[in-house]
């Protein structure tokens, strides 16, 4: 009798979990976003590699987010250790300078797998290139269903082929997991006319189609991915990472930073 209450107890707790996840899920705007972060914005003040305390900031920020049931993958750039376009201009091979690159991303996405570990949340690595000793490969169903358990899910090592971006790979990888938003992470609150940092007279957008940002070369994303995304209608949010809470803000819905495309643009983007 007693084990028959114990279970009747531990069924009502579980429609109540049940319950409260589903509140918590109504009350955000995206349910399953790509997060884009750039590799110069992990090195925090430092002028170079990773600041480790500010990877522990971004864990956090993302922490905040899991806990409203969203799932959430993530690419990030590998700006703060090699730059293969930088390099390749300064006489490296081109084809060289982007692996390079690529590898840097995974020294990245190992860094912040382990911040993430430290504030208490689950994360995989999916490679591009092939290095089972540290990660798995990118597998689209096993992608899908490490979200579908709430694990967080770090893209690596680009798309694996010299000549795209890491913002082109989150514009696919944002499509392929059937991402409701693609949220770039920057150091300025929005996209901009002109850089704010050097032109103070520079213009903030709210809302931005695909094409505005294409024909005013509104450099924020590469063509590629803002192309690739126009495609899909994959709305892009550009936003300050460095502002606590903003993430959550954009998920539940507000209006935080610049919005390119979606819904409202599509007629025109």
């Amino acid at each position: 009798m007693i084990l028959y209450q114990n279970y009747l107890i531990l069924i009502q707790f579980f429609h109540l979990y049940l319950v409260f996840d589903m509140i918590a899920l109504m009350s955000v705007r995206f349910k399953r976003i790509l997060l884009k972060l750039s590799g110069e914005a992990i090195k925090g003040t430092r002028e170079y590699g990773i600041d480790p305390k500010y990877l522990v900031y971004i864990a956090e920020e993302i922490k905040s987010a899991i806990d409203l049931g969203v799932e959430i993958a993530i690419v990030i750039g590998g700006g703060n250790i090699f730059r293969g376009l930088a390099a390749s201009e300064n006489g490296m091979d081109r084809v060289a300078a982007d692996y390079t690159g690529m590898l840097a991303t995974v020294m990245n996405s190992l860094a912040l797998k382990d911040a993430l570990s430290k504030v208490g949340v689950e994360s995989r690595i999916q490679t591009a290139i092939e290095m089972k000793e540290i990660a798995e490969p990118f597998i689209l169903d096993r992608a899908r269903s490490h979200l579908n358990k709430k694990r967080v899910l770090i893209f690596a090592a680009g798309t694996g082929n010299p000549y795209f971006t890491t913002d082109t790979t989150a514009a696919l990888r944002a499509t392929e997991i059937d991402a409701d938003a693609l949220l770039k992470a920057t150091k300025v609150d929005g996209v901009y006319s002109d850089d704010p940092m050097i032109n103070d007279s520079a213009t903030r957008f709210t809302e931005l189609s695909y094409m505005d940002v294409l024909k005013q070369e509104l450099h924020v994303m590469d063509s590629t991915a803002i192309s690739l995304s126009k495609d899909n209608s994959m709305p892009i949010v550009v936003f300050d990472m460095n502002e606590p809470g903003n993430l959550v803000k954009i998920i539940q819905g507000g209006q935080v930073g610049t919005i390119i495309g979606g819904v409202q643009n599509a007629a025109t983007g």
